[in-house]
């Protein structure tokens, strides 16, 4: 009989990288001190107590690089590694499909990006106590820079917002299995297959989301910047350390 599951995560990376100049490896492979990138993510997923297990969804084509990384690394949450979707979207319905054997209707589903490295413990236990307690997790970080309105037409800006009052969603996002799930069924049903993430689809289709506040820290990596940033942190990191 399969193990159901209290608390899962998603972890999707089905991008090929094309704003990293890479050339041919998807930006999720790319190594900072002989480890890719995803197998840092995963490693905060696979050390963090109250995740029971992982469902990854890959770029086309690289299911097994993948699975020998999770060997060579010694992860063993991986539960399952299925290939991504044309868009993120789909990606994330292609691992909700992959992870009904493990789960149960009150199942909290994780969803996070492959390439955000930096998640840490207590976001992913915020997410969980959101979830429980609201129903849904969203994780957001503070506007650091000033927000403006433009209406999309020219270059002249509509409004300068207050800033304090604003907040930009990041990951994980997370939900109980039945209603993400139901979500995305009805979503791909309908033809709705661009959703920016998971927040925009679930309010979308009517759920209240609740948020809590992660990390400035809590990068995706997208372009050489983004990759260079955290090489600089996991560096910072490991001089904190020495100077303790």
């Amino acid at each position: 009989m399969t193990k159901k599951m209290k608390n899962i995560a998603l972890i999707f990376a089905g991008g090929v990288g094309k704003r990293m100049d890479n050339g041919a490896l998807p930006k999720q492979f790319l190594e900072i001190e002989g480890k890719p990138i995803i197998i840092y993510t995963l490693e905060v997923f696979e050390k963090n107590k109250n995740i029971d297990g992982v469902v990854v969804s890959i770029t086309p084509g690289w299911v097994d690089y993948l699975s020998n990384l999770v060997r060579r690394f010694d992860l063993k949450k991986v539960l399952k590694i299925v290939e991504g979707g044309e868009t993120s979207q789909l990606s994330q319905l292609h691992a909700l499909n992959a992870m009904k054997d493990f789960v149960t209707d009150q199942t909290v589903v994780l969803i996070h990006d492959g390439v955000r490295p930096l998640i840490n413990d207590d976001v992913i236990d915020k997410n969980i106590d959101s979830v429980k307690k609201n129903g849904s997790g969203v994780t957001v970080k503070k506007a650091i820079e000033t927000v403006v309105l433009v209406d999309g037409q020219g270059q002249e800006i509509s409004k300068v917002l207050d800033r304090d009052k604003y907040r930009m969603a990041v990951a994980p996002q997370s939900y109980y299995f039945k209603d993400i799930y139901s979500q995305h069924l009805e979503a791909n049903k309908k033809g709705m297959i661009n959703f920016i993430d998971s927040a925009q689809l679930m309010q979308f289709f009517g759920h209240k989301l609740f948020f809590i506040e992660g990390t400035t820290d809590n990068i995706k990596i997208t372009t050489p910047v983004d990759y260079y940033i955290f090489k600089g942190i996991l560096e910072a990191k490991k001089i904190n350390q020495i100077f303790k």
